[in-house]
């Protein structure tokens, strides 16, 4: 889909859904900007005074072109090559590089909402399954969480983005995929056959619970996220629920910008979060102060696979001791990323040009929030259909 400039995207979607059409592309798509705002142009040669600094470069380039056994060298792959050589020396997962093939798939428009219906992280290595959708073909064939995707029809997956290989698994309704799974608790990989379906996933989900208590879940943040959230608090409030339950287990983030609004719905007034440049300078996003549930009791859900977005929020909310946090720590998503496209049609650069920081200036990148109550989620649980965590969440809005 395309992204609006308006919006700003916070690297973001680790939990993207294997559908097409979903909001899955999780960058900004934009130009290099010095630090006056303005394009920065690139250049085509080597920068002015980096000569000497390049020229180690040069010459290995030299040596595999006239030493290497297997001539002629592919000139293309090497530069390539160098600009992965070059990211992977930032030691920062979330800075790196696709080329055009890949860049071209990333950023194609997707028709409809077909695949096999399941919230995946693509930040890691591999493609993880987060969470099968209920009643999805997912589901339905046993996938897990923590399921990585090693091959795709008999094609192996390793060493691609894993961004890419959430392309390749997206398919029309009615067509098969095979994924050979990497379990962690299981010694050899698996293949497993599913049948892609069209899938539904509403972004907002809400009901009344016993104990006239509220429950709201949001799935991911996007566009018209605010918007949802805004009808159902309106819905659940005219109840007159006693307490709610803000459900962003599995949230893996989506728009700043629905992020702060949402915030904005539980929080009268002050920071929702910062965002700090590279050379110091700040953002601040602040509460809008027209928020229609800054007074009721809260409780937030979260678990490993909260991340980016979610983790602004419910930071957001335990910074200013408007709610607990309930589950387990969040996943440590605590900066943002820009896709600059490179001259030429020569592929992207995705880097990393900020972090953000929680009201009380707390930095969770690879640390993630902790619970103020943790409750760990066992295999036994979700066996026995029991959700420990809400469980312990209607406990606590419950008490007198």
């Amino acid at each position: 889909m395309d992204i609006k400039p308006s919006y700003r995207v916070i690297l973001v979607i680790v939990a993207l859904v294997l559908l097409a059409g979903s909001c899955s592309s999780g960058f900004i798509l934009g130009r290099v900007t010095n630090q006056s705002g303005q394009p920065t142009e690139t250049s085509n040669g080597t920068p002015a005074g980096t000569e000497e600094l390049f020229r180690p470069f040069w010459e290995a380039w030299q040596i595999v072109n006239e030493l290497y056994l297997e001539q002629p060298v592919d000139q293309t792959l090497l530069m390539q090559g160098a600009i992965r050589g070059m990211l992977d020396s930032l030691g920062d997962q979330h800075t790196s590089y696709m080329d055009p093939m890949e860049y071209s798939d990333a950023t194609a428009p997707l028709s409809g909402y077909e695949g096999i219906g399941a919230y995946v992280n693509t930040e890691g290595e591999l493609l993880t399954i987060i969470e099968p959708i209920a009643g999805s073909p997912a589901e339905e064939a046993g996938l897990q969480a923590g399921d990585e995707i090693i091959a795709i029809d008999g094609e192996d997956m390793t060493g691609l983005l894993p961004e890419v290989v959430r392309l390749k698994v997206l398919g029309p309704a009615g067509s098969t995929v095979v994924l050979t799974i990497h379990r962690p608790d299981v010694e050899e990989p698996f293949d497993v056959e599913i049948t892609r379906a069209h899938i539904a996933i509403p972004s907002v989900e809400f009901e009344m619970l016993d104990g006239r208590i509220a429950y709201l879940s949001l799935n991911t943040f996007s566009e018209t996220s605010s918007e949802d959230i805004h009808n159902a608090l309106e819905e659940l409030l005219a109840q007159n629920p006693r307490g709610l339950i803000f459900d962003l287990r599995f949230n893996s983030g989506g728009y700043l910008d629905s992020a702060v609004a949402i915030a904005s719905e539980f929080i009268s007034e002050g920071v929702i979060a910062y965002e700090e440049s590279g050379d110091g300078s700040r953002e601040v996003f602040e509460a809008s102060g027209d928020g229609i549930a800054t007074e009721i009791p809260m409780v937030v859900l979260v678990n490993e696979w909260s991340a980016s977005a979610s983790e602004i929020v419910a930071g957001a909310l335990q910074d200013h001791d408007r709610a607990v946090l309930v589950g387990t720590t969040t996943f440590g998503k605590g900066t943002v990323q820009n896709w600059i496209p490179l001259t030429e049609d020569q592929g992207a650069v995705r880097i990393t040009i900020a972090r953000w920081l929680t009201p009380l200036e707390r930095n969770i990148h690879e640390v993630g929030l902790t619970p103020d109550y943790e409750v760990p989620y066992s295999q036994e649980d979700v066996d026995a259909g029991t959700d420990v965590q809400l469980n312990r969440a209607i406990e606590l809005l419950s008490q007198p």
